[in-house]
């Protein structure tokens, strides 16, 4: 049987002469990364019982009823919201970030965002403005690919930092060049994909130490499991640092777009100011839903029960076909490496083993996956699975990964 086509990556701008390319010089935007995996979603599909999605960390529980029912009720509709963000929502994630933590920090020295992805995206920008001498992004090497993007965006180089062979942020590997020139340095604890967890005093002493503005996206870190409480940057102090939390992983509302950042006063009032100018609001009624959502953490111990179920069972049924894979220290992800015939029969075919492992799922257990080098070069040989499908979907990949036995080749 033919393998379904790997498309090709396309992980920086396309410039002047290649197709789609706008004016000379211009940026044409890469493909979007799970658009590429529309040929394995039909072969997936094919499975008896429908496709499992495990491809992209969309939440797939219901949001809290309360949290619901606040926007629907708010009243602020009509009005337009505060770009910061309200009072009560700001005040509502300093008493989150005070139980949770155990931190203090002012609301005054917190803003909101419209959800964390485009203040990922544009961040760079923002930074590049207030010092236009630096010019570089730095990231984790194997990461969300927004953080490069972003680099992209405000016409930085992206350069990629190693985690440590014992897991994290490798800041002892970054050129002391690139540090000079860098606009920011992000750190994702818990990362996506890997799930590792990063020594973020490290971080921050370097990033003070090569006076680098540090943003730590902590969006899983509800769901730290070899640690708790969880780490933040913001146990580090604030000059420098801010940590970026969202709302759409932790209480299920990724449709509503919130998320807030905090930390250090300065950055965190030329950041506001210069995205109030941009016109990004967090709309009224996602404002007064948020508040609601940070007040309760109850329905957030639910879900951790959740995915720490998932986890263990599609770990399990990996296992059982040859896919050994260890349980993350935080996140919802299982991060598999490619078995040796993966290699070799990608080898032998001109392919990635990040590919053929992913075909590979789609064929035995009807389960579309993230293919590792969506997350960088240096993801390769490895894919990503995601456990945010209902119990009974999970369970449906297990028992089709069961019944094909150890993967092979086809």
């Amino acid at each position: 049987m033919s393998s379904p086509a790997e498309p090709a990556a396309a992980s920086v701008p396309v410039l002047a002469g290649a197709p789609g390319a706008g004016a000379p010089g211009g940026f044409s935007p890469p493909p979007y990364p799970y658009d590429r995996l529309a040929a394995l979603s039909e072969l997936a599909a094919a499975a008896e019982g429908g496709m499992v999605d495990l491809s992209v960390g969309t939440p797939g529980d219901p949001p809290p009823r309360a949290v619901v029912a606040a926007l629907a009720s708010s009243g602020t509709e009509a009005g337009y919201p505060a770009s910061v963000g309200s009072l009560a929502l700001r005040r509502a994630a300093a008493g989150w970030v005070q139980r949770r933590f155990a931190v203090t920090v002012d609301p005054a020295h917190i803003a909101a965002c419209v959800g964390t992805k485009e203040f990922v995206a544009s961040a760079a920008w923002y930074l590049r403005l207030r010092d236009p001498s630096r010019d570089t992004v730095l990231h984790p090497a194997v990461a969300y690919p927004t953080y490069a993007l972003g680099a992209q965006l405000a016409g930085c180089r992206a350069v990629g930092v190693p985690e440590r062979p014992d897991g994290g942020l490798d800041v002892d590997a970054i050129d002391p060049a690139d540090a000079a020139r860098a606009v920011v340095l992000w750190v994702n604890s818990p990362a996506n994909p890997t799930g590792t967890v990063t020594d973020l005093s490290a971080v921050a002493a370097w990033g003070r130490r090569w006076q680098v503005p540090v943003i730590s996206d902590e969006c899983y870190a509800e769901f730290t499991w070899a640690t708790w409480p969880p780490p933040t940057i913001l146990h580090h102090g604030r000059r420098g640092l801010l940590a970026l939390h969202s709302l759409s992983k932790r209480s299920n509302l990724a449709g509503v777009r919130s998320g807030f950042y905090a930390g250090d006063p300065d950055l965190v009032h030329y950041l506001s100011e210069i995205r109030k100018h941009a016109g990004l609001m967090v709309p009224g009624p996602v404002q007064a839903a948020s508040a609601v959502a940070y007040d309760d953490d109850a329905h957030v111990e639910v879900q951790r029960d959740r995915y720490r179920r998932r986890l263990r069972v599609l770990a399990d049924a990996l296992a059982a076909v040859g896919l050994p894979c260890a349980l993350p220290d935080g996140g919802f992800y299982l991060w598999v490496a490619a078995p040796p015939w993966a290699h070799q029969r990608g080898a032998a075919e001109g392919r990635s083993a990040s590919w053929v492992l992913t075909e590979a799922l789609a064929r035995a257990g009807g389960i579309l996956a993230s293919p590792g080098d969506f997350y960088g070069p240096a993801g390769e040989g490895h894919v990503r699975l995601a456990v945010v499908q209902p119990d009974d979907r999970l369970q449906l990949a297990a028992t089709r990964l069961g019944r094909a036995g150890p993967l092979q080749p086809r």
